[in-house]
C-alpha cells in the first residue's frame, strides 16, 4: 500500500477515536490534562489534514490509484458523518442539517457507486472540494467553541448554513457530470453497435 493510501486508512481508524472522545464524560472535561473540546478538535483536524495530504501526495507522487479513489471517498463520508452525527448528541448542530448533509452524502456515494460499476470515476469538482473546507471550518469553530467560546459556536452554526448549500449545490453538480458521462458512454455504445450492424450487414450483401 502506497503512502496516500495509508494516510486514507489512518483518516478512518481517527473517525472512532474522535466519537470515542466527543461522547465520553470524561472527569473534568479533559483528556490527559487537555480540555476535551481541544483534543477533538485536533483528532478532527488531523483527521482533515490527512485528507488534503493523501491527495496533493497521490497527484505529486503519480500514485492516483483505482483503491485510492474508491477509499478516499469512503473515508471523507465516514469522517464528517460520524462527527455531525456526534454533534447532534451534544447538541452542537441541529438534526435536520446533518440529516441533510448525510443524505446527500449517501446519494452520492449510491451514485458514484453506480458510475464505477459501468467503468466510470468522476472527480471531485472545485464545488465539492469547496464543500469539504466549509465543513472542516464549520466543525472545528463549533468544536473549539463548545461550552467555552459562545461567538465560535454562533460563527459555526452560520457556517453550517454555508455547508447545506455547498453540500446541495456540489451535488446537482455531481449528479449532473455523472448524467452526461453516462450519456457520452451510451452514446458511444449505441454507435458502437451501429457501426458493427451495418459492417455485418456489407458483409453477409
Amino acid at each position: 500500500m502506497n503512502l496516500p493510501n495509508t494516510l486514507t486508512v489512518i483518516r478512518i481508524f481517527l473517525v472512532p477515536l474522535l466519537v470515542v472522545v466527543l461522547l465520553t464524560k470524561f472527569e473534568g472535561r479533559a483528556v490527559a490534562g487537555v480540555h476535551v473540546e481541544f483534543v477533538a478538535a485536533a483528532i478532527f483536524g488531523l483527521a482533515s489534514l490527512t485528507d488534503w495530504l493523501d491527495g496533493y501526495l497521490a497527484r505529486r507522487r503519480q500514485q492516483i490509484t483505482w483503491v485510492g479513489q474508491v477509499l478516499d471517498p469512503i473515508a471523507d463520508k465516514l469522517l464528517i458523518s460520524a462527527t455531525l452525527v456526534s454533534l447532534v448528541q451534544i447538541n452542537l448542530a441541529p438534526a435536520w442539517m446533518v440529516a441533510v448533509i448525510i443524505g446527500r452524502e449517501i446519494a452520492v456515494t449510491g451514485l458514484r457507486s453506480v458510475a464505477l460499476s459501468r467503468g466510470l470515476v468522476v472527480p471531485a469538482s472545485p464545488l465539492g472540494k469547496l464543500k469539504m473546507a466549509t465543513q472542516v471550518t464549520a466543525v472545528l469553530l463549533l468544536l473549539l467553541g463548545w461550552e467555552r467560546f459562545p461567538l465560535l459556536v454562533r460563527l459555526g452554526q452560520i457556517a453550517m448554513w454555508c455547508v447545506i448549500v455547498t453540500a446541495l449545490g456540489s451535488a446537482i453538480d455531481y449528479f449532473w457530470r455523472v448524467g452526461r458521462a453516462m450519456n457520452r458512454v451510451a452514446t458511444a455504445a449505441d454507435d458502437f453497435a451501429a457501426a458493427k450492424a451495418k459492417r455485418d450487414r456489407r458483409m453477409i450483401g
